[in-house]
């Protein structure tokens, strides 16, 4: 009897058994009814700050824009970021999914897409290859504008919107992002290899007489900077420095994990169960976990929204300090807190806060994750700290306090 090995692709000069490798939860879309408040939700209270906004009516071809406006209510795509990438969560009305089928098979589809950075543009373009060589429905691929990110689209087998990536536009001290007329670098199709890099793009654009400083630039002069985070002033106690992990309801937990493991590399950390349901955990690099697959049959027993399947999306905060002081604004705000997340859904972190948005997205706070070591091992159950309440000024470090990557940019 013979065998045949594995076949493996060189990515970067490291063997791999696809030809990309996940690096990180890079941003998600969210399809809202209630987009006005959701807009000061995450940038007015949890710190985003809008970094382009189009309209969908100028998107589309001239003679498309009738059959567009019948279904699209609100035209506005709203991007936003908590950090130097030019986004991190794009929020647009939820007849913009409906447009772009994120609820043509499920209703309770709410996240207009899951997006995971790889290392560079050679890696989006063999993902697309090798995913449509395994079958997998290709949405698009090209490069996205606003946000100047390589991509490929497709769909998970619970019909969710999942895209790789490359390349965001970083947006610098100056909170401009890429002009509009620089927009023409985007793609609609597989782009040829090697492409120019952005410094050339600068160059041309600049010998085309575009003003590179005329991007979109936020407006947040109504924030009064009153509060002392680390040493600098800014509008609420905390910095929301990282997003993720995602955690997302099915009911094909199977074919998922076949998908999200031996399609996309993703690893199984460690399974729990709450009232008899399984949850598994899944990492893509060092942290404990970056995504969460929990049966969907625990959705109505928790008394989490029944409109959507994403059960959560965490969003991390500088320090334990910056964690306390989020609640108790918040709670000053008028925002009440979700009481009685089981423990079991977020494994790994151990003292979080929990809010829904205006549409009932639930939101996790936390400022710890687990992370896994060499041996890809988390850490074992009876050695993780035990969260009491009420909730401690201060907390004693563990082997792995502050080892996750540090937040590059100044905090505001």
């Amino acid at each position: 009897m013979t065998t045949t090995a594995p076949k493996q692709y060189d990515v970067g000069g490291i063997l791999l058994p696809r030809p990309f490798k996940i690096r990180r939860f890079g941003h998600f879309g969210l399809n809202m009814d209630r987009l006005d408040e959701a807009v000061t939700f995450y940038t007015d209270l949890l710190g985003f700050r809008v970094t382009d906004e189009v309209s969908l009516f100028d998107q589309v071809p001239p003679e498309l824009r009738p059959v567009v406006e019948e279904v699209v209510t609100d035209p506005r795509m709203i991007f936003t970021s908590n950090s130097s990438d030019h986004h991190a969560l794009l929020l647009a009305h939820r007849t913009f999914g409906v447009l772009n089928g994120n609820d043509r098979k499920a209703k309770d589809i709410t996240l207009s897409q899951i997006t995971w950075q790889v290392g560079s543009l050679r890696e989006v373009v063999d993902a697309g290859a090798y995913l449509r060589a395994h079958g997998v429905e290709i949405g698009r691929t090209g490069r996205d504008m606003p946000g100047g990110n390589w991509h490929v689209y497709f769909r998970d087998p619970d019909d969710n919107t999942v895209e790789l990536y490359y390349g965001m536009e970083q947006i610098g001290w100056t909170r401009r992002s890429r002009p509009h007329g620089m927009h023409d670098r985007g793609f609609d199709e597989v782009p040829p290899l090697p492409q120019m890099s952005e410094a050339a793009e600068v160059r041309e654009a600049l010998e085309r007489g575009i003003d590179i400083h005329s991007g979109w630039s936020p407006s947040e002069a109504h924030l009064k900077e009153t509060h002392d985070v680390g040493g600098v002033l800014l509008p609420r106690p905390f910095k929301v420095t990282g997003i993720g992990p995602v955690s997302m309801f099915t009911e094909r937990m199977a074919e998922m994990l076949a998908f999200y493991t031996g399609l996309l590399g993703f690893e199984v950390v460690e399974e729990a169960e709450h009232r008899g349901k399984r949850i598994v955990y899944l990492r893509s690099g060092t942290e404990h976990h970056t995504f969460v697959l929990v049966d969907k049959a625990l959705r109505g027993r928790l008394g989490l929204s029944e409109h959507t399947s994403c059960l959560s999306v965490g969003m991390e905060v500088g320090s334990y300090a910056q964690l306390r002081a989020a609640v108790e604004h918040l709670v000053n705000a008028g925002y009440a807190l979700v009481e009685g997340v089981p423990p079991e859904l977020y494994l790994g972190i151990d003292y979080a806060a929990h809010l829904r948005d205006p549409d009932g997205h639930l939101v996790c706070l936390y400022s710890y994750m687990e992370q896994v070591g060499w041996d890809g091992r988390p850490r074992p159950a009876g050695l993780r700290r035990a969260v009491t309440d009420p909730w401690p000024e201060t907390l004693a470090p563990l082997s792995d306090t502050y080892a996750d990557q540090t937040y590059m940019g100044p905090l505001g």
